[in-house]
């Protein structure tokens, strides 16, 4: 689909098409299609096996896994976990495949919405890298991969250019946040424009969307059975620059990573001196998700295995971590509750020097007697106790949540339905930022109010990943209830971007229309549910040697 109201905006990172000819690695993927045999797969092997078996090749690496087509679209289904589709599943399709981009003939993503209404184009005619995860799967799970791996390779190319925003060359690893096709009706030529953030409103490169596209190159194997795009040089170089940037040494201490405000889903400042600066929860998730994914998709080769021995090592102190002190729950809050501060040595109990009395009141109220969440950042003397959806959901998927922990997570959404859910699915955080501190916190910034946007708002792409996690953690029910809340009013609303207001009442004062992401997270949902065994693209189980003691055992359960 050709964008409407692009803009001649003039930047270095744009490629031509006959540029595009000296560099089109799907040459180098010409060959026959592996037609793999279902066995054990490295997702269900230790880490400790893997760090001995360096030198084991990539061939028994996963298992394929080939759902076929779904009922949602097309007439060809398993009539296990059948059921009638909602009329509004072919209406998502159809604004779903209005939104795709092609180049030189063949689609390589989605535009972020197709709002023709919209007084601002912005950026919204561009493909995201983490816009375009949920319509992936949806078209992974319908069986069109060629779609997905266009995308794949084309982002591939584009991570190899120069970076460079004023004057300051970035990291040879980091992804575009997007990209732009621009075609000339004249020459009938298309160039590409990319946007490593020297163009994004704050001027922030996505730290994210290496990890969701390695994250995705894993589904796009699980799907096909086809290890041949992931085995490439090419593909296997790409997630060595991603895991060089993040695994580096330095100064910290943490084996979480540092990354700033406005680097993920959350793309504007919503922290000073707490919250999406420094160690958020999401990025931590997502960061141990890609980690677990490029362990089964790099070659154990001198390159490769180097880096899966720096990933096992990482994976081992990272879920520690995460699992011991972003945890929260009725007994550690009152722990914490009770930490005594300014605590010096290796025998500390608050490591992190919190002081009780920075704990916001509304934490105690929220918190179940059973249930659990990763509070959202945790950093020395500060801690960020607001919900984050995103990351707990990822946490889940990823098994960076233990299966208590996950467990937990879910018994907390359903005992606090009313401020997750309400009448929208799903709260991006919970509470907002109110008054004096959503002037200081989010620098006053106009879109950022209390319950809206970022700020609290309502965000139906997130209906994907709560159905995902409530299928892992055997709830599917609840994923239900919340899927049937969104078909009482998505089409209706036009599939806006968010929903504003404490309950998710009202259509977002600024959400965009046909926004791509809301219609390819309700697709996504109802083939999960219709096919609980698409989750085995995106989930991945808990690997065994990653458990650990840890003195509140019971409270997960409590």
């Amino acid at each position: 689909m050709e964008s409407t109201g692009l803009r001649n905006v003039s930047s270095h990172c744009s490629i031509s098409e006959t540029e595009m000819d000296d560099f089109d690695l799907s040459k180098l993927l010409d060959k026959p299609r592996l037609n793999i045999e279902r066995q054990r797969s490295f997702d269900e092997r230790s880490l400790s096996e893997l760090s001995i078996g360096l030198t084991r090749g990539l061939d028994n690496c996963e298992s394929a896994y080939s759902p076929g087509r779904s009922a949602l679209d097309t007439p060809a289904s398993s009539a296990r976990n059948s059921f009638e589709p909602h009329p509004m599943v072919a209406e998502a399709w159809d604004a779903l495949r209005r939104s795709l981009v092609h180049f030189r003939g063949q689609p390589v993503g989605t535009i972020a919405a197709v709002d023709h209404a919209s007084e601002e184009v912005l950026n919204y005619d561009q493909v995201f890298v983490r816009d375009f995860v949920p319509s992936a799967l949806a078209f992974l799970m319908n069986g069109e991969a060629d779609i997905v791996k266009n995308f794949l390779l084309k982002t591939l190319q584009l991570q190899g250019w120069e970076k460079r925003v004023d004057r300051f060359k970035l990291g040879e690893g980091v992804m575009p946040a997007s990209f732009k096709v621009l075609h000339d009706p004249v020459r009938n030529t298309d160039t590409i424009m990319a946007d490593f953030g020297e163009s994004a409103i704050g001027r922030v490169a996505p730290v994210d969307s290496g990890f969701w596209w390695i994250i995705l190159l894993r589904a796009y194997t699980k799907s096909t059975g086809d290890v041949t795009l992931a085995e490439t040089p090419e593909c296997q170089r790409g997630m060595r620059l991603i895991l060089s940037l993040c695994l580096s040494e330095g100064f910290d201490t943490f084996p979480t990573l540092l990354c700033a405000d406005g680097c993920s889903m959350i793309d504007r400042r919503m922290a000073s001196y707490l919250g999406i600066y420094g160690y958020p929860i999401e990025i931590q998730a997502l960061f141990f998700m890609a980690l677990r994914s490029a362990l089964v998709m790099l070659k154990p080769d001198n390159e490769g295995g180097e880096f899966i021995e720096r990933i096992v090592k990482r994976l081992h102190a990272l879920s520690y971590h995460m699992r011991s002190y972003f945890w929260l729950d009725f007994q550690q809050l009152n722990d914490i509750y009770r930490y005594k501060t300014e605590e010096y040595s290796h025998t500390a109990v608050n490591k992190f020097n919190v002081i009780p009395d920075s704990i916001p009141d509304w934490v105690f109220e929220f918190m179940p007697t059973h249930g659990g969440y990763f509070i959202g950042n945790v950093s020395p003397a500060r801690m960020d106790f607001r919900w984050f959806a995103l990351g707990n959901c990822i946490a889940i998927l990823s098994s960076l949540a233990t299966p208590e922990q996950a467990s937990a997570i879910v018994d907390l959404i359903e005992a606090r339905w009313d401020e997750l859910v309400a009448e929208m699915p799903l709260k991006i955080s919970y509470p907002a930022l109110e008054n004096h501190d959503w002037r200081l916190i989010t620098g006053c910034d106009p879109k950022n109010t209390r319950w809206s946007y970022h700020n609290g708002g309502s965000w139906p792409v997130l209906l994907w990943l709560l159905t995902a996690a409530c299928i892992k953690t055997g709830r599917p029910q609840i994923a239900r209830r919340a899927i049937d809340l969104a078909e009482s009013r998505l089409s209706k609303d036009v599939w806006p971007e968010y929903y504003d207001g404490k309950v998710g009442r009202y259509i977002g004062k600024q959400a965009r229309k046909y926004q791509t992401w809301s219609i390819a997270g309700y697709l996504v949902a109802k083939m999960l549910l219709e096919d609980p065994s698409h989750l085995g693209m995106i989930a991945l189980e808990e690997d065994k040697q990653m458990k650990h003691v840890i003195k509140r055992s019971a409270s997960w359960t409590c």
